[in-house]
């Protein structure tokens, strides 16, 4: 009760404290509402974190990441910060070594590091750490300790010991709850096989959906409403569903046990079979992508509710009025769009395992008795 009591007072601050940082904000001129919700949701190659200041003088707060680009003049590591901010006749923004940012605005390469070559934009080697790729090292170090340190107990104990409490009691029952009741039931005998692809996965994308849902370093990064992410975790389940499935497995694609007319002389059969091996990664690939994408949207969305109603109208008691009601119902639509997304974080690591479980365990097909 004395921690429910912490948060709503929190919470009730916030409120208070809301209208005047809507006010702060549409000061700033216009509101883009598409300006902030990529602003968070895109990849950048730096880390924009907020602005400071009055107005007509906001200093904005940003984390410059490291750019790495091979350019005709070899390979180049600097800052981001040497991109400045002011902008040339063409939108683009000045860097060293004839690169520069594209405007997100342009047609060809929006957003992206182009370098200059005799009038022309030619696209560099670019390994740059931008902020999804920061994200993304983030979680991995996270994982790592997480993990890492329920293991290192279970080296030390025997299972006839004590069960772990606090921090490790609380890993295991994670990871027994996803062993147990969704890996086992579905793959078997080989779970312990392919256990570790399927458990990394279920705490990869739930810290990754976690960490996307606190809005300040270490956190803030969308990483699982990035689709190069999300198509990377679903090739590799992809992989291994189709280099460890079976040999009747592969017959039943090719040859599966139907009327021979469906086979042949036109193969409908196997043509349907074969292209369900590329719809089923693709259905994890899109589930994830969209159901984060659209999660960090919404919410998103909620919040520039404010602002925009701060810079509708043209009276001042009335811009107030307006801003300050709106204030209540934006963040009240906020806080429950964020506590959404927690239970959202969770079933969707939940589902994108279950269903990489059973499309493994379709790939181990037996052969069928007579």
């Amino acid at each position: 009760m004395k921690h429910i009591k912490q948060i709503l007072l929190i919470l009730l601050l916030f409120t208070v404290l809301a209208p005047a940082m809507g006010r702060d904000m549409s000061k700033k001129g216009k509101v883009d509402v598409k300006e902030i919700l990529w602003g968070h949701i895109k990849d950048s190659y730096e880390w924009h974190i907020t602005d400071l200041g009055s107005e007509g003088h906001f200093t904005p707060i940003v984390i410059h990441l490291p750019i790495i680009v091979h350019s005709t003049t070899g390979w180049h590591v600097f800052s981001s910060s040497n991109f400045s901010e002011e902008r040339d006749v063409n939108g683009d923004r000045p860097g060293p070594y004839n690169l520069v940012i594209k405007n997100s605005e342009a047609k060809d390469n929006p957003n992206l590091i182009v370098e200059k070559v005799g009038g022309m934009e030619v696209r560099p080697i670019d390994i740059s750490i931008t902020k999804t790729v920061c994200t993304l090292f983030i979680d991995a170090i996270l994982l790592l300790l997480v993990i890492l340190i329920p293991a290192r107990w279970c080296k030390k104990h025997k299972p006839q010991d004590e069960a772990p409490k606090g921090f490790t009691g609380l890993m295991h029952m994670f990871i027994m709850n996803v062993y147990d009741d969704v890996l086992k039931p579905t793959l078997g005998e080989d779970t312990p096989k392919y256990a570790p692809w399927l458990l990394t996965c279920f705490f990869f994308i739930f810290f990754a959906n976690l960490m996307g849902l606190v809005p300040f370093p270490p956190g803030g990064g969308n990483l699982t409403g990035n689709i190069t992410c999300t198509f990377f975790l679903g090739v590799c389940t992809f992989l291994i569903i189709n280099f460890t499935g079976t040999k009747e497995y592969w017959k039943e694609i090719f040859w599966p046990d139907v009327p021979v007319w469906m086979k042949f002389p036109v193969p409908l059969m196997p043509f349907i079979e074969l292209f369900g091996i590329f719809t089923k990664p693709l259905a994890l690939i899109i589930r994830l992508f969209a159901n984060m994408f659209a999660g960090h949207a919404i919410a998103l969305s909620f919040c520039a509710i404010m602002f925009i109603m701060f810079a509708f109208a043209d009276s001042a008691i009335v811009n107030y009025a307006a801003g300050s009601g709106m204030s209540i119902i934006a963040i009240s639509l906020s806080v429950f769009m964020m506590l959404l997304e927690i239970l959202v974080s969770y079933i969707q690591a939940l589902v994108f395992t279950m269903l990489s479980a059973v499309f493994i365990s379709q790939a181990h097909v037996k052969p069928h008795k007579a």
